[in-house]
């Protein structure tokens, strides 16, 4: 079918092709016919003369199929199965002639409106196809866009985890500290008074459980060791505090000498090891997981498992730490693909194991870590 339309919209553009394509048509049926002959009779030619006509009025047009059934006609009667000269042709045959004129006729007036029918439905065809083209350009570049605004909102929210981090730390944090200086001088004051004495002390409790928290909450959201230290040693402080909240037993396998990265790539990291164990603890029941993370020259590999329930096929990309859009699985994709990188779960009734993977090649890592102020 592409074929006979490659042919149709050839032919349409060049009255050459059309016309030599007809001749040849015609020909070869005329000489095959002959060949035939003497074996099955005229009979062969006449079928093959009609199948030339057929094609001429079909491809060719009104013109090339004019020619073939004239030619035609002379071919059968003076070539394929010759009755001599002109004189010698009979009423009968000229009648015969006539009824294969007007048979001839019928083709080519079905043949052509078939043809423009034809055209009609390449030139739609066309038009469609450049309709298509347009708007799967105009859909990329909306995709495009909406990359781009993805990636700016990712940022944006990391550089707003770092300032209420770094405010937290520097004003609260400074505050309570003082605050905790004063209960105590205020405590040592009043020993005395065993009452006003204890308040003190339940106050001065209260202000440093509040000072511890918001140290935890200030770390949580950006710990200062990610910018002071790398990755390695973030991932282990992180670690080392949620197993102890959440009772889940954590296995850390990274290479002493794993080094630092650039700046974006570690956050990523960091928050993919974030969310995975946040998700271990709410979904999967696992009481045990492991971590791994290495690196080579070309990319970095992490490998986060439980022994969880796992996660049906269907609803990976609806686990999500806390059901804001931009965090959980698909959160975590982007911030792969964001980089180049690549991020697959694989889930079974017998826990869950997500591969984030890492290009570094032509990638120079950070040589002096930012230190948070």
């Amino acid at each position: 079918m592409a074929q006979s339309t490659a042919f149709s919209s050839l032919a349409s553009k060049n009255v050459v092709v059309r016309y030599a394509a007809a001749l040849i048509a015609v020909a070869i049926a005329l000489e095959l016919g002959r060949l035939a002959n003497p074996l099955a009779g005229s009979v062969v030619g006449y079928a093959l003369v009609f199948l030339s006509l057929a094609f001429a009025s079909w491809y060719c047009g009104v013109g090339p199929s004019v020619v073939v059934a004239i030619l035609g006609i002379a071919g059968l009667e003076f070539w394929v199965a010759p009755v001599g000269t002109l004189q010698a042709v009979s009423d009968y045959a000229i009648l015969g002639l006539l009824v294969l004129a007007a048979v001839f006729a019928m083709i080519i007036v079905m043949g052509e409106s078939r043809r423009r029918e034809n055209m009609k439905l390449v030139q739609a065809r066309g038009e469609l196809e450049h309709r298509v083209k347009d708007r799967t350009a105009a859909l990329d570049r909306a995709n495009q866009g909406l990359s781009e605004l993805t990636a700016r909102l990712m940022q944006l929210q990391d550089d707003e985890r770092r300032r209420i981090a770094r405010e937290m730390h520097d004003s609260i944090g400074q505050t309570l500290a003082a605050l905790t200086m004063n209960l105590t001088r205020v405590s040592a004051d009043i020993e005395s008074l065993n009452k006003t004495a204890r308040t003190v002390e339940d106050s001065l409790a209260l202000a440093q459980e509040v000072n511890k928290e918001v140290r935890t909450v200030s770390y949580l959201l950006h710990p200062p060791l990610l910018d002071e230290s790398g990755l390695a040693s973030a991932v282990r402080w992180y670690v080392d505090g949620f197993a102890e909240r959440s009772q889940i037993r954590i296995h850390v396998d990274i290479p002493e000498d794993f080094g630092r990265l650039r700046q974006e790539m570690e956050i990523a990291l960091f928050r993919i090891v974030q969310e995975c164990l946040t998700n271990i603890h709410r979904h999967s029941g696992s009481q045990v997981a492991a971590i791994h993370l290495s690196r080579s020259a070309s990319e970095v590999l992490l490998l986060i498992e439980d022994r969880g329930v796992g996660v049906p096929p269907e609803k990976i990309d609806d686990v999500a730490t806390d059901g804001t859009p931009g965090v959980g699985i698909r959160g975590m994709r982007e911030r792969m693909r964001q980089l180049h990188g690549s991020l697959v779960v694989h889930s079974s009734g017998k826990g869950t194991t997500v591969e984030a993977r890492l290009p570094i090649k032509n990638q120079v890592a950070a040589e002096s870590p930012e230190v948070a102020a």
